[in-house]
C-alpha cells in the first residue's frame, strides 16, 4: 500500500546556511519583507511573515565566510515563496528590482506566475502567486496542465501603484 501524506501537510520553513548573517537578513527582511521573529547572537536568525514562529531560518554555524557551491552540483534548487495574490507579488518584485537584484527568469506556469532570482549566497528564490484553482487548466482526462510560458513582467508590475 502506498502512503500519502495528509492533504493538509505543508512545508513549514526553510533553514539556510549563509556566509554572512547580516547580509542575508538585509535580503530576506529588508528586500523581501519578512520580519525577524528571533535572533541568536551573530550566528542565527529566524524570520516570518505575520505572527508565525518562522518561515526562514538563517545560520552561519557551519558556513560563516563560506562560498556558494559551484553550479552543476546537487543542493537546493530554489525556495518558493507563495504570495496571496498578484498585487502582493508585484509589490515584492518591485522591491527586488529597486534593490538592484537581477532576475534569473520569469514564467507563467498556467497555474501560477513566478519570478526567479538569487539571494546573496546564490540560493535560488522563487516568488510566485497561484491563480485561483478554478482557473487551473486540465486536459480531457482530468490531468493538470502546467506550462512554462513567458511572463509579461511589465503587466505584473502594473498591478501596484507603489
Amino acid at each position: 500500500m502506498t502512503y500519502h501524506a495528509p492533504p493538509t501537510a505543508r512545508i513549514g520553513h526553510v533553514h539556510l546556511k549563509v556566509a554572512n548573517l547580516e547580509r542575508a537578513i538585509a535580503f530576506y527582511s529588508g528586500v523581501l519583507g519578512f520580519g525577524i521573529s528571533a535572533r541568536y547572537g551573530t550566528q542565527a536568525a529566524f524570520l516570518a511573515a505575520g505572527d508565525y514562529h518562522h518561515h526562514i531560518g538563517l545560520n552561519t554555524w557551519e558556513s560563516a565566510g563560506a562560498t556558494a557551491p559551484p553550479a552543476g552540483h546537487t543542493g537546493l534548487y530554489h525556495t518558493a515563496f507563495l504570495f496571496p495574490d498578484r498585487a502582493a507579488l508585484a509589490t515584492t518584485v518591485k522591491r527586488v528590482l529597486a534593490a538592484g537584484i537581477q532576475l534569473d527568469g520569469k514564467a507563467d506556469h498556467l497555474v501560477s506566475e513566478a519570478v526567479y532570482l538569487r539571494d546573496p549566497d546564490q540560493n535560488g528564490v522563487e516568488l510566485y502567486w497561484d491563480r485561483p484553482k478554478s482557473e487551473w487548466p486540465y486536459d480531457a482526462t482530468g490531468a493538470l496542465q502546467m506550462g512554462n510560458k513567458p511572463l509579461d513582467l511589465n503587466a505584473l508590475l502594473a498591478e501596484t501603484a507603489s
